[in-house]
């Protein structure tokens, strides 16, 4: 058994598009787009296999997104070293994000930082 793809509903496709793909190296398809309904998605490919879609579509509700909620919270990046995580950490940070938490060694042994990356979701960049 293994996770088959994460998909998210997003307000801006292009923008969020461009984030994990310039940020965390995703490799983008060439979108989808129903002209019935006006759905519209891209598929964001990994190094290793993941995947995450992207989706938009007419009239859906952006609610007020807290860190500190129920349900999906974060998605994880794993980028290969202490280095990598604190100068992506410090790009995302001069590129205006938000970093929420760390660099740093958590109680649990991982050295990681948080950001509220692409329209207020939070990404955990760790080794």
């Amino acid at each position: 058994m293994k996770i088959e793809h994460i998909a998210m509903y997003v307000n801006n496709l292009e923008a969020a598009r461009d984030f994990f793909v310039k940020y965390l190296g995703g490799k983008s398809n060439d979108g989808y787009h129903n002209k019935n309904t006006d759905f519209r998605s891209y598929f964001i490919s990994f190094e290793d296999g993941a995947r995450l879609e992207i989706m938009n579509k007419p009239d859906m509700v952006d609610m007020d997104k807290q860190l500190n909620r129920t349900g999906l919270i974060h998605i994880a990046f794993s980028v290969g070293s202490k280095e990598k995580v604190d100068e992506l950490t410090n790009i995302l940070k001069e590129d205006g994000f938000e970093v929420v938490s760390g660099p740093r060694t958590t109680g649990d042994g991982y050295y990681e930082s948080c950001i509220v990356g692409i329209e207020g979701n939070q990404i955990e960049i760790t080794v």
